[in-house]
This record gives structure tokens, sequence and C-alpha cells, in this order.
């Protein structure tokens, strides 16, 4: 399986057993998405502890702050975009997060920016 996709489903299973943090083994790769999706305040602090990282989850009312994650780009079928072609997510309630040439960032601040990239998946 994909590491990362093997993050994301443990984040989901963390948010829906409703335990406070979660631990995924250490990349690069994923310790940035997981600094966006903190910087985003979907999830809470995220600290890298020997070859792991700890992510904290956040609730709202005992309800998870993180309804989907959407894998985008899948190991077979790479997806591409440009940033006038990154769409909001649920009308702004959720999060693109992209791989630009200058490093894993939301869809909004690449928008910004305008950076295209690698879509590497939606969170809502």
């Amino acid at each position: 399986m994909d590491p990362v996709a093997n993050m994301f489903a443990t984040i989901k299973n963390g948010y829906m057993a409703n335990k406070n943090n979660v631990s995924v083994p250490y990349s690069k790769f994923k310790l940035e998405i997981a600094k966006v999706l903190e910087k985003q305040n979907f999830v809470g602090k995220v600290a890298q502890k020997d070859k792991k990282i700890e992510i904290d989850l956040l609730y709202e009312n005992q309800k998870p702050k993180v309804a989907e994650i959407k894998k985008v780009s899948k190991l077979g079928l790479r997806v591409y975009s440009k940033s006038k072609h990154i769409n909001l997510v649920k009308g702004g309630r959720g999060i693109t997060i992209i791989s630009t040439p200058n490093g894993v960032m939301a869809g909004s601040e690449a928008r910004k920016k305008k950076l295209g990239g690698e879509v590497i998946c939606q969170v809502w």
C-alpha cells in the first residue's frame, strides 16, 4: 500500500475510534503533509519523535474535525493541476494539498503564489 494513503487511513481510523493522537512512520513527505493539516487546523500538534510522526487529533463538539481524506493522486495515476485549475473543496470548507516546486502546501496558498503541481489529496 502507498505510505501516504496508509497515513490517511491511520488518521481517519483514529478519528473513528475517538483517539486523542495517532502515530505514523516518519518520512519527510508525510511530515510536510501533516504540517499543512496542522496549519489549516484539521489536526492538532504534529511532532517528530524518533522514527515516528505523532499527530494530535482535534474534535469539535465531540465530532471529528476531519470528515474525509480523499487521495487524488495515486501510485498508478498521478494527477497534476495548474494554479488556476485548483478548485475549492466543499465550498471552501475543505482544502486541497498540493506538492509544488516550492514544497507541499494548501491549494489556496498555491493559487496565491501561482504554483501548480501534483494534487496529493482533498480534506474536508
